[in-house]
């Protein structure tokens, strides 16, 4: 069949000081782990992931994460100050990738900005689309547009690294996908 991992992210901009943060992450109905608010640790909840990859591989992955997510807040809060967006608002992300019965993919990564459609990341062509064509989201797309670095590395993360991460937790997760 087909098998989607979905990394899901909350953030609430308070003010612009004050920024509230959930993270949880899924193997379709299975909760993988969740991000710890406080210390923006992740924190695993099925014991089968933690021989899918080595401990370096979990290192770089979370600290890709705590990258990603650092610029994230930093960039909405920078757009909604110079842009004068009022507080609070909220923004969502659902980033991820399916594989398919024969085994290809396709990874997606959407932004929401106080339940509308956003941004979306085109994975193939590694660019960013505007859904929502405001002062805030023409600033927030022109970050990664002008850092191709930035662009690369969700590339990579959502090419690459997402498919391996999958086709491993499919392997150590069967047991678990199975009983469904």
């Amino acid at each position: 069949g087909t098998f989607t991992i979905r990394l899901l992210q909350t953030t609430t901009f308070q003010n612009t000081s004050f920024v509230d943060m959930e993270g949880l992450g899924l193997l379709e109905d299975i909760k993988l782990g969740y991000l710890d608010k406080h210390t923006w640790s992740i924190h695993f909840c099925q014991p089968w992931m933690y021989p899918a990859l080595s401990r370096a591989d979990w290192d770089t992955t979370e600290n890709m994460i705590k990258i990603y997510l650092q610029l994230f807040n930093r960039k909405f809060n920078e757009g909604a100050m110079q842009r004068d967006i009022p507080y609070p608002f909220v923004v969502q992300g659902m980033a991820g990738c399916m594989l398919y019965p024969k085994r290809t993919s396709q990874a997606f990564f959407y932004v929401g900005y106080n339940g509308q459609d956003f941004l979306s990341f085109d994975t193939k062509n590694a660019s960013w689309t505007i859904s929502q064509d405001t002062k805030l989201s023409r600033y927030v797309q022109s970050f990664p547009q002008n850092y191709t670095t930035s662009s690369e590395m969700v590339e990579m993360m959502f090419n690459d690294t997402c498919m391996d991460v999958l086709k491993m937790f499919l392997h150590y997760g069967r047991a678990d996908l199975e009983r469904q």
